[in-house]
């Protein structure tokens, strides 16, 4: 569609070495053909050549002194994608290869990502190349403090409202908030994955991984399969895969794998979770700790990975958890998991399958859940707990994680109908990428030329 190739053009041509960034337009506008095709008013009206630019990039410097002494320089950014359908969301991610590409890839995916979960929300996303790990809880306090000094102009409760991403728990969303609210002398809800103590919500630790198993349970209820005694492999040891894993426990199925930047864990005998905490969550170590903890557990180094894999995908299992960063899993990943006999992948993170590797799932027509929609439940919980600061009530657990679950259930409904009312029955990219463009490019039209 010359529509299309349009916009591809016109996206090389503005951000020329934003490779992630392209890769993900491209995703989206390419499953979009059906409803430009039938809808001339999208094109009539440059919706797609306003979504990919956004409304605006926010760039600074963040200059922090070191527990030595040492004066450091680390650079930083705010992409404020679409607001069409409420203030702009998405997370700060902290970590060395944070770029503008990325960024914005990001961000982009936010729009749509935010738009499936009937909240409120526009797509944003930001972060800095300012690495945490091996840092002090002083200098990691001190940066955040710089950080905000800045970024506090362009935020607010109704404005742009930041989450914790990579490299961003809820210690730094502490010292974020703690010095918005220093230098605005205001109490409100303006990021989120706050602690339980003044502001958080209770399953906002949980939301992505739960909302992933949650949404792997619904493609798989309507091919009727569940996930009970069933393989599973999970990549990162993040709370998104530790989560997953909790989840999928619960459920009773047996998470196998998890990893790091280090390497991966294949424990045959399943993943210990409490220990896998203690080594994560509370040691901050890396996975090699796990080994040396649990015999069952074989350890294999990121150095003997094979050129062009990630082990992680090519042990054999029913259904794989993506969630650790974009493009882990690739063409040659995808054809192993398909040859072992995995029958749904459930994507944590965001566009953690390149686009080849996609393709050979959707070919495949095994049950499988875009990271827009599969890992929705982290934003989307992110949203409840706006609500929450809105009306100044804490939610129990229970009903939050109700209705977390709800949402899961009908983002597959949605994007599953719209699938089909597009000719692409089963496709849940098509379908997704669908339903979320058609909510913001709707309320674009309907609000004017901005």
């Amino acid at each position: 569609m010359e529509y299309i190739s349009n916009i591809m053009k016109l996206v090389k041509e503005k951000y020329p070495i934003q490779h992630e960034f392209h890769q993900a337009v491209r995703e989206v506008v390419e499953s979009l053909e059906p409803i430009l095709k039938k809808y001339k008013k999208y094109e009539a009206n440059a919706i797609l050549e306003r979504l990919v630019i956004p409304d605006r990039e926010i760039y600074f410097r963040v200059t922090w002194v070191d527990d030595k002494g040492k004066i450091q320089v680390n650079r930083a950014c705010r992409v404020e994608f679409n607001s069409a359908i409420g203030p702009y969301k998405g997370g700060l991610r902290f970590h060395p290869s944070v770029n503008p590409g990325i960024i914005k890839f990001l961000g982009f995916e936010q729009i749509f990502k935010n738009a499936l979960t009937t909240l409120a929300m526009g797509g944003g996303k930001g972060g800095s190349d300012f690495d945490p790990k091996g840092k002090s809880d002083g200098e990691i306090m001190r940066f955040c403090q710089a950080f905000m000094n800045e970024l506090y102009r362009h935020i607010g409760a109704n404005t742009d409202v930041p989450a914790g991403d990579i490299g961003v728990g809820g210690r730094e969303i502490g010292y974020l908030y703690g010095q918005y609210r220093k230098l605005t002398n205001r109490v409100e809800g303006v990021l989120t994955g706050k602690a339980l103590n003044w502001g958080g919500s209770l399953v906002r630790t949980e939301a992505t991984g739960y909302g992933c198993v949650y949404f792997a349970q619904e493609m798989l209820k309507e091919k009727k399969e569940d996930l009970e005694g069933k393989i599973c492999t999970v990549s990162g040891s993040g709370n998104v895969a530790i989560y997953t894993i909790e989840k999928l426990q619960q459920l009773g199925a047996i998470p196998v794998t998890i990893s790091d930047s280090k390497g991966m864990i294949y424990d045959k005998s399943g993943i210990d979770l409490a220990l896998l905490k203690e080594v994560k969550e509370i040691k901050r170590a890396s996975l090699e700790e796990y080994a040396k903890a649990k015999k069952s557990a074989k350890y294999t180094p990121i150095s003997k990975y094979k050129k062009d894999t990630n082990p992680v995908w090519h042990i054999p299992c029913f259904a794989a958890f993506p969630s650790a960063t974009q493009n882990e899993l690739n063409l040659n990943d995808a054809k192993a998991l398909l040859q072992n006999g995995c029958k749904c992948v459930s994507e944590g993170a965001n566009m953690p399958s390149t686009i080849d590797a996609v393709h050979e799932f959707i070919k495949a027509k095994i049950c499988y859940g875009p990271g827009k929609a599969a890992n929705a439940g982290g934003v989307s919980v992110s949203g409840l707990e706006m609500a929450q600061n809105a009306s100044m009530t804490p939610w129990t657990f229970e009903y939050t994680d109700k209705r977390l679950h709800q949402i899961m259930e009908d983002i597959f409904n949605n994007a599953n109908e719209t699938a089909k009312e597009f000719g692409a029955k089963g496709n849940l990219v098509v379908g997704a990428n669908i339903a979320g463009f058609r909510k913001v490019a709707d309320s674009m039209i309907d609000q004017g030329v901005l």
